[in-house]
């Protein structure tokens, strides 16, 4: 008799994104302790492996003004996840920290900190920046071309691990109180000298409890992608559609190989979005209802000026798509975002092909190429859905993104959770003490990949 496969859930918090929907009469603050509390301690409710806190380094800006969505701030992440190490006990806490504006030293020994604080619940999703205005905040500015920030990343990563890997496993811990002293002998120095950095001489953070923060990853370049594959445990993905993702995953499994690795020690989870329903017409129109909230009129029109890259505050998004074309060689008018149009011309004509063909308003082609349709249906629909992709090997699970703050969690908890609980693909109880790896089914990970690098 065959094993089903186990379903995997992370919860990310809802922040500023095209996803939130600050209108909604539950959304509350981006910065009060009591959001962040209340989500994560529901995410622990719902039996998630872990929740995952993005991190912005620098308000948007939209024709040299904030962007208004970016009001609310944008909190640091290592700060809340130790707090809620306080709140909870079981859920792993994953923060987005980037490799291109901190040091290595730096960022291990705050991670390392982190996963002491939380009994080792501590992961790191590892992302780079290109950006010069991000880079604009700090000492090394934003020169790093594409490739040469995965670059960075590479040497960052490996540099970390060779930190947290200065401690042996058994080394004593300095307890003065109890006259006991670390064995020097245990702890060696690190000399390490590469292309981007130099580091001499002894980590300060004695090994944490699973000895390596969990490795999550979100890129989604091929440079991306061979990052996730030598060093990742956790792929945050894009890719939500059946077929797309399994293409996606087979994608990364022959990067594993090529890496020395195996599949059972990457799991693959795809951030999407949960529209519940009591029937399938009822959520659908929540869906629609939904995406039309996440795409304000002054939503749509800043959308529009990312890609034509010209001032649109004058055009009726409820007319046709805008006549005038694109300024390609005008410098950006939106700083701070990442660009996912690469051909504005191209794209500007296959919207207005689209917006012909099916009748579209500017605001509804806005709402049907920006916003996550993700999945809509009933519990029974939404479980079922989750259950398929996972045995079939489309993914290991989800990270569900809310539209709302804090409370867009709870519907899927009280209603899905259970569905998949009575299928028996999902977790009823923690195991006490877990660490995240654990708690990830990776409990071997490491020790495989440090005798494959041996």
């Amino acid at each position: 008799m065959s094993t089903r496969r186990q379903v995997h859930l992370a919860a990310h918090f809802p922040g500023v994104n095209n996803t939130t929907v600050w209108s909604d009469e539950r959304a509350e603050s981006q910065i009060a302790f009591s959001s962040f509390e209340h989500f994560a301690r529901n995410a622990e409710r719902g039996r998630f492996d872990f929740l995952f806190l993005a991190e912005g380094l620098r308000l948007r800006e939209q024709k040299g003004r904030i962007h208004d969505l970016d009001v609310v701030g944008r909190p640091n992440t290592l700060a809340i996840l130790a707090a809620l190490a306080g709140v909870t006990e079981h859920i792993g806490l994953v923060g987005t920290l980037q490799t291109t504006f901190n040091e290595p030293v730096e960022l291990a020994k705050q991670l390392a900190t982190l996963d002491h604080l939380s009994g080792g619940r501590a992961g790191w999703n590892v992302v780079t920046s290109s950006d010069a205005f991000h880079g604009a905040n700090f000492r090394r500015g934003g020169f790093l071309d594409h490739a040469d920030r995965y670059t960075r990343a590479a040497e960052f990563v490996g540099l970390a691990r060779e930190l947290w890997d200065s401690w042996a496993p058994d080394a004593v811990v300095a307890d003065a109180a109890a006259g006991v002293f670390a064995e020097r002998s245990r702890i060696h120095d690190v000399d390490h000298h590469g292309p981007q950095f130099d580091v001499a001489g002894t980590f300060p953070v004695p090994r944490s409890p699973q000895g390596h923060p969990v490795l999550v990853q979100a890129g989604d370049s091929d440079e991306g992608r061979d990052l996730a594959a030598r060093h990742a445990e956790v792929i945050f993905s894009l890719h939500t559609e059946f077929e797309d993702a399994k293409a996606f995953r087979r994608d990364v499994t022959a990067r594993l190989e090529r890496a020395g690795r195996t599949a059972d020690e990457l799991l693959v989870l795809p951030g999407a979005t949960f529209t519940i329903g009591d029937t399938a017409a009822d959520a659908e129109e929540r869906s629609r209802a939904i995406r039309r909230a996440q795409v304000s009129p002054a939503t749509a029109i800043a959308f529009l000026e990312q890609v034509w890259n010209r001032d649109l505050s004058d055009h009726d998004v409820d007319g046709p798509l805008p006549t005038v074309e694109p300024d390609v060689d005008a410098d950006a008018i939106t700083r701070g975002r990442v660009r996912h149009v690469r051909d504005p011309r191209a794209t500007v004509q296959a919207w207005r092909e689209r917006a012909e063909a099916e009748r579209l308003s500017t605001r509804d082609l806005v709402i049907a190429v920006s916003t996550r349709g993700g999945f809509v249906g009933t519990p029974d629909h939404l479980a079922a859905e989750i259950d398929r992709y996972v045995q079939e090997r489309a993914s290991d699970g989800f990270v569900v993104v809310p539209h709302t703050n804090p409370y867009g969690l709870d519907e899927f908890v009280d209603r899905v959770v259970p569905l998949l609980q009575e299928r028996g693909v999902y977790r009823e109880h923690y195991d006490d003490g877990a660490p995240l790896r654990q708690t990830l089914g990776l409990a071997g990970t490491i020790a495989r990949r440090t005798a494959v690098t041996a």
